[in-house]
């Protein structure tokens, strides 16, 4: 899955929905470390502060937990959001 910039939705919206469908297919585990920002820019061609965005999204819906210093990680099952 990719960015689609003929969507209209914003590209954070896009990238956090990206990344929590990942995760929710088991192509990230608990505890598993995300691909850096800079991965993540490069790999959707979008800027730093779209990526921080969505990841700031990802960890106020319980997707997500950041170690300053140390990167995002995916977080325990029983903090991910009800469906």
């Amino acid at each position: 899955m990719t960015i689609d910039h003929l969507d209209k939705r914003p590209f954070f919206e896009q990238l956090a929905r990206i990344i929590a469908d990942q995760i929710k297919a088991g192509e990230y585990e608990p505890r598993q470390v995300l691909p850096s920002e800079t991965q993540l820019q490069q790999a959707h061609g979008i800027a730093r502060g779209t990526v921080r965005h969505a990841m700031r999204i990802l960890g106020e819906q319980g997707w997500t937990v950041t170690v300053q210093g140390r990167g995002t990680y995916v977080n325990d099952r029983e903090h991910w959001p009800a469906e």
